[in-house]
């Protein structure tokens, strides 16, 4: 929650969205420039050991932006970067920017048939491989030729490839900062532009929803290779003068360091980071210590009661909650430090951006009623690349964004996102949505995480749950089964229920329904 030197933010500064967007710097590069102007020797990251001041990490921007410029990228160039959380990766994502090339940085733990697809469609200028940081980046580079090129140690970099550059343009609106691929579920790539705008906007707002400034220690798990871990965590830190803590990849254990020794002030993280943190704890009778932290926040995918309850009880503050979507960069809605839930609502809409729920004929529903999300605001992205069609259908001809996620709103404007549209299960004429369900799945001590999806029979559709279960649990599928039929109406109770040693997440934790349904 908030400390006696940090009043909670006055929203009011932040409504007046011209002003507020009239503001912001030019690129996202710019991040880098302003706070090495401001605060040089102020760390900006900490990476394997070594921190860099926002001196150094401006400078070593520039210096990889005359790299790549002699290496044959230019603006509206693609470069297409294959690693994981690293300060190169925040070095590059910057140096693209100050060409005005386009960033498409991409998760290195993605299997070759879908690194070769992204490749494949957007066509990059130069491929950068950061090795240093990941194996799988390393193997990546390995298998396309790749070789060291650039300054910046553990950087391999593939042949220039002939292609053609997009448009340069001087509006921030306009000018793409980033392309970035959604996680493949649907199997084909899906790559969302966000404008130097897009991003930089949300950098602005949800930094200053959470009061981050000078003097905040972040940690950087969350892959910067996904909308989350780059616009509100990197972004949002290096915007308002924090520092990042940077760790390639999620292990409990570093996170219980780094908050016992190292000092982390806010905790961003996915719901089942906080299940497997709260698991090792038990499993191994570790302690928790957070003496610095004053915030901890779940966003990237739905979050249940018990889950929340339990971290908020080892940890003894408020979780805070949130919604968001790759499209719209992601930050939609946000619960407030002042105002922390009991339920698992997402909160308000952030200042500056517009939300409606309607009905399948886009007419607005009551309120308490679940409608589809419509969003509109300096977030919402230019459109899908090379996909004029989707981007169509997916953004209106007013600058409405339709999500496609099922949402609620209270009195107090807060919402509740109580399923995907496309997810919806209609069982005998009655519809369920899987969240309801997994909340209740997720309640059973046993369960740590649950997926349920539907299954079409003839003439209907059948609810079928696949469950985690903790490390140290033991149930059977019999038990679960009673205990959904205690707290589930007949219709919404799964068919079948398949216990599975672990559920196929992305590289957020997000669970990938569309392979559970391939298994039916």
């Amino acid at each position: 929650m908030g400390t006696p030197d940090r009043p909670f933010v006055d929203e009011s500064s932040l409504r007046d969205t011209a002003r507020l967007l009239a503001s912001l710097p030019r690129r996202i590069g710019d991040v880098a420039s302003l706070a090495a102007a401001r605060a040089p020797e102020d760390p900006a990251l900490e990476d394997a050991g070594r921190t860099w001041t926002f001196a150094e990490l401006h400078a070593a921007s520039l210096r990889a932006a005359d790299e790549l410029a002699a290496a044959g990228v230019r603006g509206g160039d693609r470069l297409l970067i294959v690693g994981e959380n690293c300060a190169a990766l925040v070095v590059l994502l910057f140096a693209a920017s100050h060409l005005s090339a386009w960033a498409v940085p991409v998760n290195a733990r993605l299997a070759d048939r879908e690194i070769d697809a992204i490749l494949g469609h957007c066509t990059p200028r130069r491929v950068v491989y950061l090795s240093s940081a990941s194996p799988e980046a390393s193997a990546h580079a390995a298998r396309h030729a790749a070789s060291d090129a650039l300054s910046l140690p553990g950087v391999a970099m593939s042949g220039l490839r002939e292609t053609v550059p997009e448009p340069v343009s001087d509006d921030t609106a306009v000018q793409v900062a980033a392309v970035l691929y959604t996680t493949g579920t649907t199997g084909v790539p899906k790559g969302v532009m966000l404008t130097h705008r897009n991003l930089l906007f949300i950098a602005r707002v949800s930094s200053a929803l959470r009061l981050v400034g000078p003097g905040d220690r972040v940690y950087g798990v969350l892959p910067m290779t996904h909308v989350y871990g780059l616009a509100s965590v990197c972004l949002g830190t290096l915007f308002a003068g924090g520092c990042i803590l940077l760790e390639p990849r999620y292990a409990p254990q570093l996170l219980l360091a780094a908050l016992r020794e190292r000092g982390l002030t806010v905790l961003q993280g996915v719901p089942a980071m906080y299940a497997k943190l709260l698991d090792h704890l038990d499993a191994e009778r570790d302690t928790l210590a957070a003496p610095r932290l004053r915030f901890l926040y779940a966003g990237g995918s739905p979050l249940d009661a018990s889950l929340k309850s339990a971290v908020e009880a080892r940890f003894g503050r408020p979780l805070h909650n949130g919604y968001g979507l790759t499209e719209a960069s992601p930050t939609v809605t946000q619960t407030r430090l002042d105002a922390p839930r009991g339920d698992c609502s997402v909160g308000p809409a952030i200042p500056g951006v517009e939300i409606r729920i309607v009905d399948a004929a886009c007419r607005d529903v009551p309120r308490g009623e679940p409608g589809e999300l419509l969003v509109r605001g300096p977030n919402v992205m230019r459109g899908y690349y090379r996909d004029p069609e989707l981007t169509s259908k997916t953004v209106d001809a007013d600058g409405w964004l339709h999500t496609g996620d099922l949402a609620t709103t209270d009195e107090s404007g807060a919402l509740a996102i109580v399923g995907r549209a496309k997810e919806l299960i209609i069982r005998s004429g009655f519809n369920v949505h899987p969240a309801e369900v997994e909340a209740v799945l997720n309640m059973h001590p046993a369960v740590r995480q649950s997926a349920v999806v539907g299954r079409t029979v003839p003439g209907n559709e059948e609810v079928v749950a696949f469950v985690e279960l903790g490390a140290a649990a033991r149930a059977t599928v019999d038990e679960i089964a009673a205990f959904a039929a205690r707290h589930l109406a007949p219709y919404k109770r799964p068919v079948e229920i398949v216990i599975l040693p672990g559920l196929p997440v992305s590289a957020t934790g997000k669970i990938l329904k569309n392979r559970l349904k391939q298994a039916l």
